[in-house]
């Protein structure tokens, strides 16, 4: 990749409702992932990987947790000022409304471009779970000498309707944008394949200027980048389609490339979770040549204890976190967080239970996701009795049971067993 400078806009402000509740007091972003990561350290971690320091985060719906997360996380020192990592609250400097879309964010911002004058904008978003080098898609960008490069995913037709999609030609330059049809057109030369846009750009500064202004000046639009903004430029000049398969990180296992997971709603999350349970993960969160930042909390190393009774807590095909207990209990398929307790005789089996969660003596839990903070009594039942679970807590569509937790820990004796 040629020395460019470049500036990433990362649009973190979604309300996430399709997670509820898991975004009753946060946003989507700041969901926890992984056991000790939040969904907005991807993203990050792919830019500062990608040796790209220049970042403002772009939130708005409740962003109390997203923003202590960053001022943990992600501070740079200020010895340098091309390196920072803001976040940048919604000021309403153009507007006095809440941000319309994803372009009207960006919109709203054009200060934070005309300040920082960059080559090039990435505008990404902060809600997905992949790993990306971005200076490949830079360099793909320069190549084709386009003035927009968009990230996309091959999927199969079937799965089409869920997603934009792009038609291109067969150099990969985008003719036609298409908003969740049942059956886009198909990569050249790849029948049954088609490409869905990830939401992730890159421009030329002055192409981005010029089309937000004409972008913002239309009242019939819905200042969004798919659905108005891309597919009027796309007929005017070149924009270019970037293979996300192709996209090489640094120490990545084959069978690792190409994963990417929209995680917007209670199975989708839940799934992409689950997948980090597996011998051989499709997403590897041990990769030390692209490491996944996230905020350190002082916690002990995990530990497996036998009980009075001398029987042996153990977990099988799961991810524990630092500071967590297993105390004479079972932990089967589950992704546990930061200073998790669990009981005697309790079983965790296919779940994700989040930081400083304590499940009671002889509590069965299955299929669920318990919420940071969430205390479980002991020898409560859930995930068994679907009519029993809708009472108490909110069960997704495909029955996943999300038991909400508490905002900050509720103290407990000692755990020190």
């Amino acid at each position: 990749m040629q020395h460019v400078n470049v500036l990433g806009l990362i649009l973190a402000g979604g309300k996430g409702t399709r997670l509820h509740p898991l975004t009753k007091e946060r946003s989507k972003p700041a969901v926890p992932f992984g056991g000790k990561y939040r969904i907005i350290d991807f993203v990050l971690s792919n830019f500062v990987n990608s040796g790209i320091y220049s970042l403002y985060v772009l939130t708005q719906f409740k962003s109390q947790s997203l923003l202590q997360h960053m001022g943990k996380a992600w501070q740079f020192s200020q010895l340098l000022s091309d390196q920072y990592i803001l976040p940048v609250p919604a000021q309403m400097r153009r507007s006095e409304k809440w941000y319309q879309g994803t372009s009207d964010a960006v919109y709203q911002n054009l200060h934070l471009i005309e300040l920082s004058r960059p080559e090039l904008v990435a505008v990404f978003g902060a809600d997905h779970i992949y790993y990306m080098d971005i200076r490949q898609m830079i360099d793909f960008h320069q190549k084709k000498g386009a003035r927009g490069t968009v990230a996309a995913l091959p999927i199969p037709v079937s799965q089409a309707g869920r997603f934009g999609t792009m038609q291109i030609d067969a150099d990969w330059r985008i003719i036609g944008f298409h908003e969740k049809i049942a059956r886009p057109p198909e990569i050249p030369g790849r029948p049954g394949w088609c490409l869905a846009s990830m939401g992730n750009y890159i421009f030329e500064t002055g192409v981005l200027v010029s089309e937000l202004r004409r972008d913002a000046a239309r009242p019939d639009s819905d200042h969004d980048f798919g659905k108005n903004m891309l597919p009027e430029i796309v007929q005017e000049m070149p924009i270019y389609a970037y293979d996300f398969h192709s996209n090489a990180v640094p120490g990545e296992l084959p069978h690792n490339r190409g994963y990417w997971r929209d995680v917007g709603a209670i199975e989708a999350y839940y799934d992409a979770n689950m997948d980090l349970r597996s011998p051989k993960p499709a997403l590897n969160l041990y990769n030390y040549q692209w490491p996944l930042q996230t905020a350190a909390y002082p916690a002990g190393p995990s530990r497996y204890s036998a009980d009075t009774e001398g029987n042996v807590g153990r977990a099988v095909d799961s991810v524990v976190s630092e500071g967590s207990i297993i105390y004479g209990s079972e932990v089967n398929r589950s992704v546990l967080g930061r200073k998790v307790f669990v009981d005697r005789g309790a079983t965790v089996e296919e779940s994700i239970v989040m930081a400083r969660c304590h499940i009671g003596a002889g509590a069965k839990i299955r299929r669920a996701i318990i919420d940071k903070n969430a205390r479980i009594p002991a020898g409560a039942r859930i995930g068994f009795d679907e009519q029993q679970d809708r009472e108490r807590y909110h069960v997704s569509a495909g029955g996943i049971v999300v038991v909400e937790g508490f905002r900050t820990p509720i103290p407990t004796a000692s755990v020190a067993v």
